[in-house]
């Protein structure tokens, strides 16, 4: 019977556009809480609870959420976070453009790999245990990276979609079975 396979979505991050520009004094104005220090950072920090994500707002027009679990998650944050800059004045004249740009999981195939013999069967691999004791696999279908570690543990940075995260894993799983890796 096969091992179980768990899959956990650490964080999510979008890229947004909503196409216009802001005045973020404005926005410090309305929203005394968030965090704007322009001579550290160029953007606004706008933090939500609910979904818990912090958004970082720029004078361009762009911002970028972060620390989401899912797809549908960053939606919703970037969604609440335009509804609430609208709700206290702040002119948004369209819909913004919301695009996810990394994905990043961590799983654990409930086995042990070798990775040792995995650096030299897999392509695109890089492992230099005296650096850091993890394997790193740079898949091509789905473009991701991932991180192996001897304990079964694993990685997924660079997906674009969940359902990414889970054909990678899948597929490396698959594969190290193929080459009796676990």
């Amino acid at each position: 019977m096969p091992k179980q396979i768990s899959v956990n979505i650490v964080n999510v991050v979008a890229s947004v556009n909503l196409n216009q520009t802001l005045n973020l004094n404005a926005i410090v104005k309305a929203f005394p809480a968030v965090e704007y220090r322009p001579e550290q950072f160029p953007g606004i920090v706008f933090k939500l609870k609910k979904p818990k994500t912090a958004n970082l707002i720029f004078g361009s027009g762009k911002m970028v959420c972060v620390g989401s679990k899912s797809e549908k998650q960053a939606k919703k944050a970037v969604m609440r976070v335009v509804q609430q800059l609208k709700d206290r004045g702040i002119i948004i004249k369209g819909k913004p453009t919301i695009q996810v740009v990394n994905i990043v999981a961590s799983a654990s195939l409930g086995e042990q790999i070798d990775i040792e013999k995995a650096a030299y069967i897999l392509e695109r691999t890089m492992y230099e245990p005296e650096q850091f004791p993890g394997l790193i696999y740079r898949m091509d279908n789905p473009k991701v990276v991932l991180l192996l570690y001897m304990n079964g543990k694993l990685v997924v940075t660079g997906a674009k979609t969940e359902a990414q995260v889970y054909e990678a894993v899948h597929k490396l799983r698959k594969n190290l079975i193929k080459e009796k890796l676990i």
